[in-house]
């Protein structure tokens, strides 16, 4: 395949830092998407459906494991393979779906990230007792 067959393939590849590399890869999914003529059926409500269904997908996986057999998943090439196409296949959704309504998902991210540390802030712990010798 040449480049004008696939292009944009080798650049998220080659990018820097991680947020330029999620910003090519969206852009890669949002030009493959319309060379298929298949914006009118990314809606919000359909690429959400989408996700829900692709998560399922990656819980599927994960079933009927025991919690040390789910910890070792990655370790066969077969199931790891599985996993890293599901994950694939969450987060391409998802990208496509913060491109629809325009959610800029790192920005997000980082909110909903201090939000939680505002919510659930650290417990101190109390001082250990200290002997009096000490």
């Amino acid at each position: 395949m040449n480049e004008t067959q696939n292009p944009g393939r080798d650049e998220a590849e080659g990018a820097g830092r991680p947020e330029e590399r999620l910003d090519l890869l969206q852009r890669r999914l949002a030009r493959f998407a319309a060379a298929r003529g298949w914006e009118p059926y990314h809606t919000p409500k359909n690429l959400a459906v989408a996700l829900s269904v692709e998560a399922a997908e990656l819980v599927e996986i994960f079933q009927w494991l025991t919690p040390e057999q789910s910890a070792r998943v990655m370790e066969e090439p077969e199931s790891a393979h599985r996993v890293a196409d599901e994950v694939a296949d969450v987060l391409a959704y998802l990208l496509q779906f913060c491109e629809v309504l325009g959610v800029d998902v790192l920005d997000a991210l980082a909110a909903k990230i201090e939000r939680n540390e505002l919510r659930f802030p650290v417990k101190e712990e109390p001082a250990p007792n200290r002997h009096s010798s000490e």
